[in-house]
């Protein structure tokens, strides 16, 4: 079992606001057993018409539930929890560095959203890595389901609060198998209160410890409703985290957080048993559980709403959370989402002093001894470079250039230098793109190319990375720039390079946690033709320059595809690929030259004494960092 301190403080929030709670109610008097004795405050009761809102009119046995006279329901009732449990899944939390942390639960809120806890999730880098199994179950005849594994897109939306122990994060909409996260369906939220009352008994669908998707079916009883959280009794065990709170609707009432170990009265955690928990030498199954914490979803969206006006990340997810309505009238369970609400490409103009900033990309960044000019095209591409209005071919940005394709209307190359020691995570802002008027707009290709259809304006830079030294933020806003991205469909630009450069700035291998990266997209005659306009390239390559440890230049290359996602704008492939390559096989596909020194690139290291094809044909399948050869 993973130990999991930002989970344990959780807990111990939740025992102090329970015993607290506790105490205060014995001081007013009130002394039954504790299914009773916690003091019901006026202002938190919910009126019974209220409830009533929530209730179907052909449910005769509702009211009588709710008022304790009847344990009945209808057999939908479990035909609806089978469709509840279909949005949850299990959480697989992997650290940055590639290593199992633990398991979490979590469930699908609006489309291609994900809730769980700020304790599972708690930051974008390690959303990054981990990833949400659908399925992790048995079937009706007792055997393992195949489950299905997404990935997390936390540069779309990643918005957590560790008060309130909630985390919202995008998920892919395909999973690695080709199955469509909309097949699975979403757990409507409601913004009202009085979803529950005290005394209702609430069902947990979860997955405790990491194991098989699991139902705690109607025996939760709500013994408190106060500011930001429910109290109720229940058999959640430790790893049901992010699990959702039902009531008999299956209109989700809170997010579980946290169990309320029972102690003894000098705050001591006690076994079943009745003896000490003794930490780190007794088993965590025999602490003895008195109640469970769970988040109100009414709370969770005021705290979004606060939020909402000064982050854009936060507005998005509430204008998901909202594309299925969130108000009392409506199903619990969404059986098949709509997709994600377009939002119309945002332009925006930068003034013509932020470019005389520009410093573009330096050959000498890795070190004088080491430089590294920007990369040459072959005679024959020379003719099809667009020039600037002012006659010249490079386009400067800060910390990166660009040279464009006059014909594509797309870069050739993009070439950034990448400082890791002085790197900052600049928070994303609302996205607004560029036109960049030292360029003709004749050879830029803007909105029109990605409006209607799934292709997404691809990062050849990556948003963060030349966001180092003083002029980080402005740095970032650059990559903005319709000249620095490429036409990807939304499942591969979704899907990031395997943290390729982050791997390599932080391998011991790299002597000074520097890189210098070219990107660009493979131009061919038969790329396929779309809107009788543009020619969509259906490869990516790129090359990642550093010092070794051994103070000599190294180069990997890579290349990856998306042809199977043109070809009918849909998916239909097993998984997406990416290989590592010899930079020789770079130069040859593209006519680009990066002039590196013949021992600078391992693959060719590997391959030496071979002929030209030999050691272009040793290409390496890349499944993650640790695949990668320096």
């Amino acid at each position: 079992m993973f130990r999991n301190a930002r989970k344990e403080d959780q807990q111990r929030k939740a025992s102090e606001r329970y015993y607290s709670r506790q105490k205060a109610a014995e001081v007013e008097g009130l002394r039954e057993r504790f299914r009773c004795e916690i003091f019901r405050p006026s202002i938190e009761a919910q009126p019974l018409e209220k409830r009533l809102i929530f209730l179907k009119p052909d449910d005769g046995l509702a009211l009588e539930r709710i008022m304790g006279k009847s344990d009945l329901v209808g057999i939908s009732y479990l035909e609806l929890g089978l469709l509840a449990a279909r949005p949850v899944c299990r959480i697989q939390v992997v650290n940055p560095l590639g290593r199992p942390e633990g398991y979490g639960t979590g469930f699908l809120v609006g489309p291609n959203l994900l809730l769980t806890n700020n304790h599972v999730l708690y930051t974008a880098e390690l959303a990054r890595k981990s990833f949400a199994e659908f399925e992790f179950e048995q079937d009706i005849n007792g055997r393992r389901k195949v489950s299905k594994s997404f990935d997390l897109r936390p540069d779309e939306i990643f918005v957590t609060d560790p008060e309130m122990d909630f985390t919202l994060v995008s998920v892919a909409p395909v999973s690695t198998e080709g199955t469509e996260l909309a097949d699975y369906g979403l757990l409507r939220l409601v913004e009202d209160t009085g979803k529950v009352q005290i005394g209702e008994y609430v069902s947990i669908i979860q997955h405790p410890e990491g194991g098989l998707k699991q139902c705690c079916l109607r025996e939760n009883e709500v013994v408190d409703i106060f500011d930001n959280w429910l109290h109720y009794v229940t058999d959640t065990q430790p790893g049901a985290s992010g699990s959702p709170v039902f009531n008999d609707q299956w209109l989700v009432v809170g997010l579980h957080h946290s169990g309320v170990p029972m102690r003894d009265d000098q705050g001591n955690i006690l076994k079943i048993d009745g003896h000490l928990y003794r930490e780190g030498i007794d088993d965590p199954s025999t602490i003895a559980w008195v109640a469970n914490e769970g988040v109100r979803i009414s709370r969770i969206f005021q705290a979004l709403e606060s939020r909402s006006e000064n982050e854009p990340m936060v507005a998005e997810a509430l204008r998901r959370l909202r594309s299925h309505g969130t108000g009392p009238v409506g199903p619990a369970i969404i059986t098949a989402p709509e997709p994600i609400p377009s939002i119309a490409t945002e332009l925006g103009e930068l003034p013509a002093e932020h470019y005389r900033l520009a410093d573009g990309y330096d050959p000498d960044f890795l070190g004088s001894l080491h430089h590294l000019p920007l990369p040459r095209l072959a005679d024959n591409l020379r003719s099809k470079v667009a020039k600037l209005k002012d006659g010249s071919e490079i386009l400067t940005y800060l910390h990166f250039s660009v040279v464009m394709n006059a014909d594509r209307r797309l870069a050739f190359y993009t070439a950034v230098n990448i400082d890791g020691k002085k790197l900052e995570n600049i928070k994303r802002g609302r996205d607004k793109w560029y036109f960049d008027p030292r360029l003709d707009l004749k050879y830029q290709a803007g909105p029109k190319l990605y409006e209607g259809n799934p292709l997404d304006r691809g990062h050849l830079v990556r948003r963060l990375d030349p966001c180092w030294g003083p002029s980080a933020k402005e740095a970032g806003e650059d990559t903005f720039h319709f000249t620095n991205c490429a036409p990807q469909h939304g499942r591969l630009n979704q899907r990031d390079w395997l943290e390729v450069e982050d791997y390599i700035l932080k391998t011991a291998d790299n002597a000074d946690a520097k890189i210098s990266v070219f990107t660009g997209p493979v131009f061919r005659e038969d790329d396929m033709i779309y809107r009788n306009e543009y020619l969509l390239p259906a490869d990516f390559w790129k090359v990642v320059a550093f010092v070794n440890k051994n103070e000599k230049l190294s180069a990997t290359a890579y290349l990856r595809t998306q042809k199977n996602y043109l070809e009918s704008m849909e998916f239909f492939d097993d998984e997406f690929k990416t290989w590592q390559v010899p930079v020789a096989q770079v130069e040859s596909l593209t006519g680009i030259s990066f002039d590196l020194p013949a021992d600078a690139d391992p693959m060719a290291r590997a391959a030496a004494g071979k002929g030209l094809r030999s050691q272009m044909s040793n290409i390496r399948r890349i499944h993650s960092a640790a695949d990668i050869m320096l």
